[in-house]
């Protein structure tokens, strides 16, 4: 140690006076002094060193103590309540994923369930992937992981979140003709919440799920000789006591169902990769009045008016049809779509298999006017998202209208004055942020995105639910 006494003070002032063998008693504790400041200094250095792709919340338990000059970490959005992700056993999320080749009867899910199911990158910037349609809570999961008002202390969480893949469930077994096996993963997820102590704190009021797939897909009727649905997930006493997201909702009988939107390819990292987007589509220039992307659809009635909807396309100079049929490959590349859409001022919104269509989020992406001929494609399933003033952003042609009387697309959209056109346009391009899926490794401070909608919402409905209806439910399955 007096070695390095030594080499302290071997440049200070007064050499002649100061004996490097025995200094004096003050000297040595101000040697000492500085010794425990140079390595309390080296040691914070290294302790707050930048990390290896930081910028993401810290939870780090001497966190309070940074200084004011480094990255202060996400803070929770007001209006969103703490909730707690169930750590689920493997089998009802991500062990699904383990068979990602028959995930769906139809397709290789396995490039759709990259990315947390963004997909495959379509852009060198990575903004932009080739979602599938079907795959919200794979996303919605992602981002619920990383959002800044998760807690994981199921004790201070006010909401619980159910990361279920319900959707891929269901379509990796949709040829299974035996409906006990198919129902056996839902009940066995009832009967695991049912477990859980924080269940028991309002009986699954305050839980939630997110669904990729429509209602429909789980609302089997309890009776066994009708096969419609592919099991009865939302049916069972425990899930509806919860609340349902989903991206489609039962208009009739969906009253714990809320609406969420479809999954587009728009996955920004960073608030000014939105904003650049929305500048963009704000500059097009637009020569077709409408469009129309879609196919036929024999023998499903609410799909009868896109017969129509074609054949009045296909007659008119002011309409860019793009027929999807079998083969069509347009219609599956994202790009293509979005390019028929950014050049029309309309975008013709039919009802398909069902209600909803992933095209609408599509359309809004690209600045393009929604035109809906059924209440139940929009108004009634995104009220969390959408205005209320169902004029201020888009176009309602009752389907009846066209199909019984031959009412004119392209004369209804031609009385619209130019200058309202605009200001509903500007208006589709402020919805785009809240029915955007943001990438789930962003660390920008996102407060409207459609997680933290939903998140916002269901913490007001939670918060006005009065006690009383805390009720557990019939325990009958």
């Amino acid at each position: 140690m007096a070695a390095d006494h030594r080499r302290i003070f071997k440049y200070t002032k007064n050499k002649g006076s100061i004996s490097l063998n025995s200094p004096p008693l003050s000297l040595r504790s101000s040697a000492l002094f500085l010794f425990i400041l140079s390595l309390t200094i080296c040691f914070l250095c290294f302790r707050f060193q930048p990390r290896e792709g930081g910028g993401g919340p810290q939870h780090d338990d001497d966190a309070s103590s940074s200084t004011s000059s480094l990255p202060s970490p996400v803070q929770c959005p007001d209006g969103i309540l703490p909730f707690y992700v169930y750590d689920l056993p493997s089998e009802f999320n991500s062990g699904l994923l383990t068979d990602c080749h028959h995930l769906n009867v139809y397709t290789d899910m396995c490039p759709h369930v990259a990315n947390f199911g963004m997909g495959q990158p379509v852009r060198s910037n990575r903004s932009w992937y080739a979602t599938h349609q079907f795959l919200a809570e794979m996303i919605f999961h992602a981002r619920a992981e990383n959002h800044p008002c998760r807690t994981r202390d199921p004790a201070a969480a006010r909401l619980f979140y159910v990361p279920f893949y319900g959707g891929l469930y269901a379509s990796s077994k949709f040829r299974e003709s035996n409906i006990t096996a198919r129902d056996q993963l839902a009940l066995s997820l009832a009967t695991f919440l049912q477990s859980q102590p924080h269940w028991r704190r309002s009986y699954g009021r305050d839980h939630f799920l997110a669904l990729g797939r429509t209602a429909w897909d789980f609302m089997r009727p309890d009776r066994s000789e009708e096969d419609y649905g592919f099991n009865r997930l939302l049916r069972l006493p425990a899930v509806l006591n919860m609340s349902v997201l989903t991206v489609e909702r039962n208009p009739w009988n969906g009253a714990n169902q809320f609406g969420i939107p479809y999954t587009s390819y728009f996955h920004p990292s960073t608030m000014a990769e939105l904003l650049a987007w929305q500048d963009h589509v704000r500059s097009l220039r637009r020569p077709h009045l409408f469009s129309f992307i879609g196919g036929s659809r024999k023998n499903l009635e609410k799909a009868a008016i896109r017969d129509n909807l074609i054949t009045q396309c296909a007659q008119s100079t002011r309409c860019r049809l793009v027929k999807c049929s079998t083969g069509a490959a347009i219609c599956h590349n994202p790009l293509e779509v979005l390019k028929v859409m950014m050049k029309s001022q309309f975008c013709l919104q039919a009802a398909g298999d069902s209600f909803t269509r992933r095209s609408t989020f599509d359309s809004v992406l690209a600045g393009c006017i929604p035109v809906f001929f059924s209440a139940h494609t929009a108004y009634t399933q995104y009220e969390w998202y959408l205005p209320s003033d169902r004029g201020s952003y888009s176009v309602f042609i009752d389907e009846d209208e066209v199909k019984m009387k031959g009412r004119s697309v392209e004369e209804e959209l031609m009385k619209i004055p130019p200058e309202k056109v605009e200001k509903m346009r500007m208006k589709v391009i402020q919805l785009i942020l809240k029915l955007t899926y943001v990438n789930p490794n962003s660390t920008d401070d996102w407060k409207e995105d459609a997680v933290s909608v939903a998140l916002g919402a269901l913490s007001r409905r939670y918060s006005q639910t009065p006690s009383s209806q805390s009720q557990p439910p019939i325990p009958t399955q």
